[in-house]
């Protein structure tokens, strides 16, 4: 199968062959139809988080199922299907008390000793499988618990984006912060994850919400999918404005950027009680915190891997708001792409200029 490979960090992907191995037990082997060109790569790919190498990004995809292994239940051959990388093993603490997002999900991978899912061609070198998916490929080989069976339906490229950025920007909404009718609610960073945000607040009936991202055509892209507002947040004043007009700040503001500046926006303009969720991914060495009158105005910061989702039941249901009109995918993708364009589309995303690009394969 052909694959993008990344053998350095700051170096460019390279397609070559690739042999994914058969499924085995609680394995599930999928013909990859669509991935995400997602900024959690590009943290690995520019080398600000590790990764052991060589090795195949990429997550947010959608396939068929090619075949099964034994004891394999939740999926058959033939079936379309979204992968995501929140596996789960479905018997740990955070599992049973229904935060599957925080799983470490070690039974979903292939033990120590056991043979790999992929090697290359050429030598038979392993290659490391990133966010236990690596859909950069032609094929997908994964546990069970890495996806779920989705409304056969469904373009497939559409559903690819399901996966991580809608899940996580739905997530935050519907899980994380809870937002509930009539509140007024901020996005920073309207790329896909912060759009998806922006068109659940939408769905969750938020009374305003406010897009904050310095690009116009981003912000233009919210005011389509359910923005009332939109502010340029690479402005000094952005947080003025913001207080100004709500007149005292806003009941949530959602980070979907991971950038410190970002984070801090979150947290200035909270009203009295308000909620920060910081979805993005920034350098680990950062922090983010809250000042003695932050707390004293009870407001309040938090974390949401992956919008704290439920992706085997949230994702079906967003098929389905899909199907009925609900949610905007096709707003949210900027363009389709081949796999021979990887790089091109990694370029885009550095600039932060578009909002989602697009693998498509076959």
């Amino acid at each position: 199968m052909k694959a993008a490979v990344l053998y350095n960090a700051k170096t460019p992907l390279t397609i070559e062959d690739l042999r994914v191995d058969n499924p085995q037990p609680r394995e599930v082997l999928i013909r990859t139809a669509a991935c995400g060109v997602c900024r959690s790569d590009l943290h690995f790919i520019d080398g600000f988080y590790p990764h052991e190498m060589p090795c195949v990004p990429g997550h947010e995809a959608a396939g068929i199922v090619e075949a099964v292994g034994s004891e394999v239940r939740t999926v058959r051959v033939g079936d379309a299907v979204v992968t995501c990388l929140s596996a789960y093993c479905g018997h740990c603490e955070f599992c049973v008390t229904g935060r599957l997002s925080l799983c470490l999900g070690g039974d979903t991978r292939r033990q120590k000793g056991a043979s790999p899912r992929i090697v290359r061609s050429s030598d038979d070198t392993p290659v490391a499988q990133m966010f236990n998916l690596s859909a950069y490929a032609e094929m997908m080989l994964v546990h069970e618990h890495a996806c779920v069976r989705i409304n056969p339906e469904m373009p497939l490229d559409r559903a690819a984006i399901l996966g991580c950025a809608v899940v996580t920007g739905a997530g935050a909404v519907f899980h994380a912060a809870d937002i509930t009718p009539g509140d007024i609610v901020a996005v920073i960073g309207c790329g896909g994850v912060g759009l998806a945000a922006v068109n659940a607040a939408k769905i969750a009936g938020a009374g305003r919400i406010i897009a904050c991202d310095p690009v116009a055509d981003k912000r233009e892209l919210a005011l389509k999918l359910g923005a009332t507002d939109t502010v340029d947040a690479g402005v000094e004043d952005a947080a003025r404005q913001i207080v100004e007009m709500t007149k005292g700040g806003v009941d949530h503001a959602i980070e979907a950027v991971g950038r410190p500046a970002s984070s801090k926006l979150a947290v200035d303009i909270l009203k009295r009680g308000g909620m920060a969720t910081i979805l993005g991914m920034m350098p680990l060495n950062e922090k983010v915190g809250l000042s003695a009158m932050d707390l004293l105005s009870g407001k309040k910061l938090q974390g949401a891997l992956m919008g704290a989702n439920r992706f085997p039941v949230d994702i079906p249901k967003l098929v389905d708001f899909y199907m009925r009109g609900r949610l905007d995918l096709d707003t949210i993708i900027a363009e389709r792409i081949p796999l021979d364009r990887i790089n091109e589309a990694f370029d885009t995303l550095r600039t932060g200029d578009s909002a989602r690009s697009v693998v498509v394969f076959g």
